[in-house]
């Protein structure tokens, strides 16, 4: 099975960096394309006071954030030779998102990061990286 499309989920961590790491070599070796996605999600504690302009703000924020951070990440493929495209999505639901977009445009492969939380860190935070290998139908390469 060729991975011509590598789909990696990027949330500005360590572990995602080195997830991207794992994929720029996978990619070499196939010669494929990676996509680098971010989801960033604006103010998930809504309430009936709730001031939008304040969302927006914290949205163009995380945004600007990312695109500084998926900048250098595009600047490493670009020295190996890589392809890669960088998206940032509005997100409410990560776990789905990545899955709809990762089959929405064809990906051969994703390349997720997993930090590692266990007992009630991961049952409060949930696990995104869980979610898409729960959900999606394409293979996906999970890195510690």
């Amino acid at each position: 099975m060729l991975f011509k499309n590598i789909l990696v989920p990027f949330d500005l961590s360590s572990p995602s960096t080195h997830a991207f790491k794992v994929a720029l070599d996978v990619a070499q070796k196939y010669e494929s394309k990676i996509t680098l996605l971010t989801c960033v999600e604006g103010d998930a504690w809504h309430h009936k006071f709730y001031d939008a302009r304040a969302d927006s703000q914290l949205l163009k924020k995380q945004s600007k954030a990312a695109k500084k951070s998926m900048e250098k990440l595009e600047e490493m493929a670009d020295k190996v030779g890589v392809d890669i495209k960088l998206q940032i999505l509005k997100s409410n639901s990560v776990v789905k998102d990545i899955v709809v977009f990762a089959k929405s445009r064809k990906m051969d492969l994703i390349v997720i990061s997993s930090h590692g939380r266990t007992g009630l860190d991961k049952l409060i935070l949930g696990s995104v990286a869980n979610g898409v290998i729960q959900r999606t139908r394409c293979p996906v390469l999970l890195i510690k």
